[in-house]
């Protein structure tokens, strides 16, 4: 274990000190231009797009609707990273590390926006539903099977092993460091409940993911509003000490702005996942007039998830006074800070988040395996290949609850950033035609017209299943 620990570490080093931080904010700066800095100028656009998005639209049956196709990516994003990953990230890389999460979430969605566009130039048909993601727009944007195979045995890896597992340890570490349960117990009864709802396929996750995810998002960044109002004299000794952590002379000397910077762009990407090219795996399933639509609620998703959700708990953690420390960084941290302001209430209130979030992101991770299946497969599997794999799926859930939770992050670390490296270079080729929809959508709007799409309209080269 010594060994693979190490591996692992010296993979990450060399992964996310050079190579993941230029090519995640060297795109997102080209894209962010490109695009006429979409994700700040469309914003109006993005919340109109999600309010209406349960009207009528020309697909109709089984296919699931805008918001829906929001709920899951959101419930994706949205998980213990939001809470325990924040915590460390704080603990290890300093409060500058919350800084540069907010950076890579504004100027990252730009690249959310381009990887859920193509995600919809590039869907099919299936019987039940539409289907779509990296996998699909590798092979047909540009011809490479090979790569569209290995990005699906990586995002596999990714959301069916590392992401899952840490989701899975994360809350039963918090469940046994607030309740005294042992995680053999919670790991058995999120194993079961797990089961039960992946079994009715994604209508019946997108049906839960749209009723828990508001609730839970809601609800816990007004408990962070009123833990920050609480503790409002701290507000402004916080908001320094993160700037001047991530850009202070103390920090550049001793290195504490590179910790900062990595933590920050490692915990953000594996919270708002804008890149890495799993939400585009759901963005695809919308039903839709246009794919710029889902393109602009896919950016809307980032944003609730890092500067909404991930700054309300680094606002709870540091207005609280408690000082991280190796013992309790993560979840514990979380938990201590609550406690300290509401008393018991606190700790319970956020275990009870703690287990809705990594609940509704381990079933939008499944989501995301069961399609890569179907692509690696070139078919939709039968009920009982399926049925096979989600008990093994929800099997490694529970093992997950008893492993080292530095291992898992660290793995996970390394799986996300494969994944990201071959969608990154994937979208910057293919993003011209993302960005001539947008051309198209904007020239719609400004006419008065509720944006159509017909891939001839942009000149689209290759064979599409749904625009035609």
């Amino acid at each position: 274990m010594e060994t693979l620990q190490h591996i692992i570490d010296v993979t990450n080093d060399l992964l996310w000190t050079y190579i993941m931080i230029a090519a995640l904010i060297a795109c997102a700066l080209y894209f962010t231009v490109r695009s006429g800095f979409v994700q700040f100028r469309m914003i109006g656009e993005m919340i109109r797009q999600l309010a209406n998005s349960n009207e009528r639209h020309h697909e109709q049956g089984k296919h699931i609707s805008p918001f829906q196709a929001f709920a899951v990516s959101l419930a994706s994003r949205v998980g213990t990273g939001n809470l325990a990953g924040v915590a460390t990230a704080i603990a290890v890389g300093g409060p500058g590390a919350v800084f540069w999460m907010w950076v890579i979430a504004l100027i990252g969605s730009a690249n959310a926006f381009i990887e859920s566009t193509l995600a919809q130039l590039y869907k099919r048909r299936t019987e039940d539903s539409f289907i779509g993601g990296p996998a699909y727009y590798i092979l047909h944007g540009l011809k490479c099977r090979w790569m569209a195979v290995l990005f699906s045995v990586l995002t596999i890896l990714t959301f069916g092993f590392a992401f899952n597992t840490v989701q899975s340890n994360t809350l039963c570490e918090a469940v046994e460091n607030a309740f005294g349960i042992s995680h053999v117990y919670i790991g058995i009864a999120i194993t079961v409940m797990t089961l039960i709802i992946i079994f009715g396929g994604i209508q019946r996750i997108a049906k839960v993911s749209s009723v828990i995810v508001p609730i839970m998002a809601l609800g816990y960044i007004l408990l962070a509003l009123t833990i920050v109002v609480l503790n409002i004299s701290q507000l402004p000794a916080v908001l320094e000490l993160i700037f001047k952590n991530a850009f202070g002379v103390e920090q550049v000397v001793g290195g504490g702005v590179g910790a900062a910077l990595m933590q920050g762009i490692k915990r953000g990407l594996f919270s708002n996942e804008a890149g890495m090219g799993s939400a585009p795996n759901v963005a695809a399933t919308a039903s839709t007039s246009h794919p710029v639509k889902q393109g602009l609620v896919q950016v809307l998703s980032v944003f609730i998830d890092t500067i909404l959700v991930c700054t309300a708990t680094a606002f709870l953690c540091m207005c609280s006074g408690i000082e991280p420390t190796e013992a309790i960084s993560g979840a514990p941290y979380v938990q201590a800070a609550l406690g300290k302001t509401l008393g018991a209430f606190g700790p319970a209130f956020i275990t009870i988040a703690m287990i809705l979030f990594a609940f509704t992101t381990l079933l939008g991770n499944l989501y995301y395996v069961d399609k890569c299946l179907i692509y690696m497969l070139r078919r939709v599997p039968g009920k009982t290949f399926m049925r096979v794999y989600h008990i093994i799926a929800s099997l490694v859930i529970f093992v997950g609850a008893g492993l080292s939770a530095d291992l898992l992050w660290n793995i996970a670390d390394i799986t996300m950033g494969g994944m990201t490296l071959i969608n990154m270079p994937v979208i910057l080729i293919l993003s011209k035609y993302a960005l001539r929809a947008l051309k198209n959508y904007d020239e719609q709007r400004k006419d008065g017209k509720e944006p159509v799409f017909r891939a001839r309209d942009i000149g689209l080269p290759h064979e599409v299943d749904c625009w035609k």
